[in-house]
């Protein structure tokens, strides 16, 4: 079990300017097998020097130049890393010039003379000093080179950047000669010493020059070599700029080029087989070989990506179990009322959703139709709310699996009302050549309720709110109709000298929007006596009604009963008078009640029902010697019982009642 080195090892050699420096390796162990990953790791010594790239460097330095001046000076390199790598820079003693070193962004070391004293050409033509590089190691090693500096006569304007630092970023597979970044500088002198010629910094490493190129007119770098986002992620780039004078004026700048990384390597897969040939009766789980793998490249370049194919194991989801949609009647064909929305967290096929609706009654096919594709569900004709007011459908969401899964989702339409209905008069019967004449006898008094305008609206709510209005009289002042009933009472009580005949026109409103109305005419007649003036209502029935003969055995049953108590009212005589009397007065203060006196007048009442049960009303018309009479049996408005109520009847009494009024003279009250 133990590693032994082969061969002499070389850090720099292997590993560059890389640290740490490793070297991976892995170890299978048999009986259990197990595998081990370990690297060796490298660790530097201190054996090589720091290199000036010559051994000699020439400066020419302006007399004019101020204190303060900075000039950078070649850099030592030192392949060693770490502690043992180039630490620092010293200088010999002069008057003039100290010593600046400066740390790059990667840890290396770089210096630059700084003029401490001005120079004087005629004091003192050139200077020599020595530069000394110096590593960490113990003992350290170093380098040295010698600078020749050369006093000369000043260029008054030195070339100056428009920035001190540029940023610029390349793909590592980056083809030669790809611009990078451009820079300038301007200098505000004439002539030569105003052209401008761009260059590396002498400080530059060599790896530098070898990967990008500058062009010395245009100021552009320029991609020159193959960069390499594993060996180095950022390089620091120092140019400058010297004008063509005598005395040339130097300006200095730094480029920082960021290298991105690109998939240019390979997963690399190391498989080492343990157990080879394979028994046929080898266990379930037995291992076989070990995989290894490595990739080079960084973050989402370097993943491993393990793809799971999928398996239809989601029904498609709604975002809701039911809809419910409302829809304004007369609406335009074709319109979209609805889009049912489903997700399935599958892939492919799997989540590829289509839509059907499953018809929910036989007129839903007819009416309504779905797009397989993206949910939208049309209305493809009009509706009409007194027609049905509620459609109930399901549509069903299936994906494209093998099998498919499907999920079914609910859809409710209702058809909400427009005010498209005005009220339709039921009595007076507004479509008969007949005339209805009610008849009133001279001397009633005010309040006295003479007849009854009745109306239906098919509208539900507001839209089937009727109110009756008069809108014209023969004598505007003798009668009065209630706003909501389309009760027609005296206003005042009847003189001799009121006309015997009264034409009302009233006009019947709902209050929908916009307002639709309609008008009845009724005529009255104010007589002593109480004369046949209605037309026999056989006209107005169908021919082939069944019912006419039911109602006419029920009117000939109310004649005999009303003829058996009048014999026995005058077999009491006295006693019944006086109970008439006080019935008499019950009956004026209570009109409104469940029974009411009709009064000695000729006209055809509405005998209704009550809302229990709330589906179903009747109308009878009788009167006491027609030969026949009508029993009409009307649809009820289930979808607007306020309307029904308002517009039907007069009265809010629950439970079933009839109310039957006959053309005769007027009964004794025990016989109402």
């Amino acid at each position: 079990g133990a590693l032994l080195v082969s061969e002499r090892i070389d850090r720099e050699e292997l590993c560059g300017a890389l640290s740490p420096c490793s070297l991976s390796f892995e170890i299978v162990v048999e009986n259990p097998l197990e595998l081990y990953s370990g690297a060796v790791e490298i660790q530097d010594i201190n054996d090589n020097d720091p290199v000036f790239p010559s051994s000699q460097a020439r400066l020419e330095i302006s007399e004019s130049v101020g204190a303060g001046a900075r000039f950078p000076l070649e850099s030592a390199q030192d392949p060693d890393v770490g502690i043992n790598s180039l630490q620092t820079y010293q200088l010999s003693a002069n008057p003039h010039f100290a010593l600046d070193v400066q740390t790059r962004v990667d840890g290396s070391k770089y210096a630059e003379l700084v003029l401490e004293k001005e120079l004087d050409r005629e004091e003192q033509r050139e200077l020599n000093l020595v530069l000394t590089a110096l590593d960490g190691g113990s003992p350290p090693r170093s380098a040295h080179v010698q600078i020749h500096i050369d006093v000369v006569d000043a260029n008054d304007n030195a070339p100056v950047f428009n920035q001190s630092t540029y940023k610029a970023s390349v793909r590592e597979n980056t083809p030669s000669g790809t611009l990078v970044a451009r820079i300038s500088a301007y200098d505000l002198d004439d002539g030569p010493n105003g052209d401008i010629v761009y260059s590396f910094s002498s400080h530059t490493p060599t790896k530098v020059r070898e990967l990008f190129a500058l062009d010395s007119a245009t100021g552009e770098l320029r991609v020159k070599g193959q960069l390499d986002y594993e060996e180095t992620k950022l390089y620091e780039i120092y140019l400058q700029a010297k004008d063509k004078g005598a005395v040339p004026g130097v300006a200095h700048c730094k480029v920082l080029v960021e290298v991105m990384d690109v998939n240019d390597n390979a997963p690399e897969v190391t498989v080492t087989s343990v157990y080879s040939p394979v028994p046929e009766d080898a266990a379930p789980g037995t291992v076989i070989a070990l995989l290894s793998v490595t990739d080079l490249d960084s973050h989402d370049n370097g993943l491993i990506l393990v793809q799971v194919s999928d398996v239809n194991d989601n029904a498609p989801k709604s975002s809701q179990d039911s809809y419910d949609v409302y829809v304004l009647e007369n609406n335009m064909p074709g319109i979209p009322i609805l889009n049912v929305s489903a997700t399935d967290p599958d892939l492919g096929r799997n989540a590829h959703l289509s839509y059907t609706l499953l018809r929910g009654d036989s007129t839903v096919g007819h009416l309504f139709s779905i797009n397989r594709e993206n949910g939208t569900l049309y209305l493809l004709t009009s509706l009409d709310h007194e027609d049905q007011v509620e459609f109930s459908m399901i549509v069903q969401v299936q994906d494209g699996g093998s099998p498919p899964l499907a999920t079914n989702v609910s859809v409710s339409v209702f058809v909400t009302d427009l005010n498209d209905n005005a009220p339709t008069v039921l009595y007076p019967h507004p479509n008969t050549t007949a005339t209805y004449t009610d008849v009133v006898a001279p001397g009633t008094p005010a309040g006295h309720m003479v007849t009854k305008v009745v109306a239906v609206d098919a509208d539900a709510g507001y839209n089937a709110w009727i109110s009756y209005t008069l809108l014209q009289a023969t004598d505007p002042s003798l009668f009065s109709v209630g706003l909501h009933s389309g009760e027609i009472f005296t206003a005042r009580q009847l003189r001799e000298d009121d006309a015997p005949q009264h034409t009302l026109v009233i006009l019947l409103k709902d209050h929908g929007e916009p307002v639709l109305s309609a008008s009845a005419t009724v005529s009255i007649s104010v007589a002593e006596i109480v004369k046949e003036v209605l037309t026999d209502l056989t006209d107005l029935a169908p021919a082939n009604d069944p019912r006419r003969h039911v109602t006419f055995y029920l009117i000939l049953a109310v004649i005999l009963v009303s003829a058996a108590f009048f014999i026995t009212m005058l077999s009491v005589g006295i006693f019944k008078c006086y109970k008439w009397r006080q019935s008499k007065e019950l009956f004026n203060s209570s009109r409104s009640t469940l029974y009411r006196t009709p009064g000695p007048f000729h006209h055809i009442d509405a005998v209704r029902g009550g809302f229990t049960p709330p589906n179903l009303y009747h109308q009878v018309y009788l009167t006491t010697d027609s030969r026949q009479s009508d029993l009409l049996s009307k649809k009820p408005f289930t979808s607007s019982p306020l309307g029904s109520r308002q517009n039907t009847m007069r009265n809010g009494e629950p439970g079933l009642y009839h109310q039957i009024v006959g053309t005769a003279s007027r009964l004794p009250t025990s016989a109402e």
